[in-house]
């Protein structure tokens, strides 16, 4: 079995859900823990989200703040083996880890490059459009 979950503070992690949902309809089960929206302590959350996950089992969490206590609170959970924390989420770097997937577990190389990836589309549009019209100025 493989667990996607999506978990920030506050509604980013249930919009970025929606998102995915609408770009990539067959994406899978997605879980998305808005921390801090209700009464229940975030690792509750958590525990409630993780809490039929095995040895066996594979586990794809993506967080908002690499150091943020939503984060903080899932590294427990990375003494099993298939489970993979990915800090600092945004939709690029979800779809590249995501849409590779087949059903085999995913490889931390894998998401090592997906992250590389992603980053990659994190871009100043200012400097990119202004090195555009450069490229095309030397042609």
């Amino acid at each position: 079995m493989r667990k996607i979950i999506l978990a920030s503070h506050h509604n980013l992690a249930i919009g970025m859900k929606d998102t995915l949902e609408y770009i990539i309809p067959t994406v899978g089960d997605i879980t998305a823990i808005a921390a801090y929206t209700t009464n229940m302590p975030v690792n509750e959350e958590i525990e409630a989200a993780l809490a039929d996950i095995t040895e066996k089992d594979e586990a794809i969490i993506f967080t908002d703040l690499l150091g943020g206590s939503v984060n903080q609170n899932f590294t427990k959970y990375l003494t099993y083996p298939n489970v993979h924390l990915i800090a600092g989420m945004n939709l690029p770097v979800i779809m590249s880890c995501l849409l590779p997937l087949g059903d085999a577990a995913i490889e931390p190389e894998q998401l090592r490059l997906a992250i590389q990836e992603g980053q990659q589309q994190i871009v100043y549009v200012n400097d990119y459009l202004t090195q555009q019209t450069l490229d095309e100025e030397d042609e």
